[in-house]
């Protein structure tokens, strides 16, 4: 389970400023904008989180009502400490937790600006690590022990608690399989007449995935490119890979395509070159166009950031190995009011709400 949170200091029109998303099993379950000024749920199984505590959205709407706040105020405060003037700046923080079949438990929290890590936090050592010059202030003033101590307790019994409830509620929904949609596309480059073949794969759940390219039968890395899976609107994901060949060989290479919902593996054959250019770029960016506007801070701080070192937090395979094999236990917590909601230092008394209270100021 994962949030992320992101907020722009000079939005295009109708664009929120703020945004917050919730993700479980790479799905979107969650979402709150500074333009709706709600927390909502995004997939029908949440809505029983609602019956059973009928204070749970607006309690956890005021929360994002000042996290919102908290971010201008952190952003405003950002601009000046980099001496920039106005215009467009973002940031981002993001935290989430893990729970692995064998019991194991995991957790993170980081928050970037402009799209580069700011501060870590390390729940090892209790510290925030500030792996910019200009974070140093902040990382002292954050590094309280009796704060940080929360924040490890968060990640690693909250986190996971409300992990397992959403589990029990959406187990038929996260453990479904649904198999890709595999289509090949081709063009001859005009320079030197080499083909460049593009494997669409769409609508395939869960996650995971294994797609390769093959010659012989066997793994082919050369003059090859794998884009990054991507979720569509639907809740599925899409992905893609290309391979650059000399069309003499193309009868030796395949898209290799394994995944859970295939009962056997799937090798595709590459096609004589006949479409556009056009046709394979639309086939590549399909997909993209579904997320919406909203994505493109996220993706903004995972593209551009250069010393973001990627927490080992990915839920899928654990989710579903955890599903497989438990009918579905869920958490002992309950939905408090007990948390911080109103100051900026996270009280180590805490809350048992599924997100945490309002983020700190810079």
């Amino acid at each position: 389970m994962k949030y992320f949170f992101y907020s722009i200091s000079e939005p295009s029109q109708d664009l929120p400023h703020f945004v917050s998303l919730g993700y479980v099993d790479g799905q979107i379950f969650v979402h709150y904008d500074s333009n709706s000024r709600r927390r909502e749920p995004r997939v029908s199984w949440m809505k029983k989180v609602g019956k059973e505590d009928p204070q749970y959205w607006d309690r956890n709407t005021q929360r994002e009502h000042e996290s919102e706040e908290a971010f201008r105020e952190s952003l405003q405060t950002l601009r000046l400490r980099y001496n920039q003037s106005k215009g467009l700046h973002t940031w981002q923080w993001m935290y989430g937790c893990e729970l692995q079949a064998d019991g194991r438990k995991g957790g993170f929290m980081q928050y970037g600006y402009e799209g580069r890590t700011f501060l870590t936090f390390d729940k090892d050592t209790l510290t925030w690590v500030a792996p910019q010059p200009q974070a140093e202030i902040t990382q002292r003033k954050w590094d309280n022990v009796a704060r940080n101590n929360y924040f490890k307790f968060y990640l690693e019994e909250i986190c996971i608690e409300w992990l397992e409830k959403y589990l029990s509620y959406g187990k038929e929904t996260l453990l479904r399989t649904e198999p890709p949609e595999v289509t090949m596309s081709s063009k001859t480059e005009v320079e030197d007449e080499m083909e460049t073949h593009v494997c669409c794969l769409h609508g395939f759940y869960p996650r995971e995935i294994d797609a390769s390219w093959t010659r012989d039968g066997e793994v082919w890395l050369p003059d090859t490119f794998h884009g990054t899976v991507t979720p569509n609107a639907d809740g599925t994901f899409h992905a893609t890979l290309s391979i650059r060949i000399d069309p003499k060989e193309r009868g030796r290479y395949r898209c290799h395509v394994e995944h859970d919902s295939l009962q056997e593996p799937l090798d595709m054959a590459l096609k004589e070159p006949k479409s556009s250019l056009g046709i394979i770029i639309g086939c590549v960016v399909a997909g993209l166009v579904l997320l919406g506007v909203i994505v493109v801070g996220i993706y903004v701080f995972f593209k551009r950031r250069d010393d973001y070192k990627k927490a080992a937090t990915s839920d899928s395979g654990s989710i579903r190995s955890r599903l497989a094999s438990d009918s579905g236990s869920s958490g002992s917590s309950q939905a408090s009011d007990s948390g911080s909601s109103g100051s900026s230092q996270v009280s180590d008394t805490g809350s048992s709400d599924p997100i945490l209270g309002k983020t700190p100021v810079v």
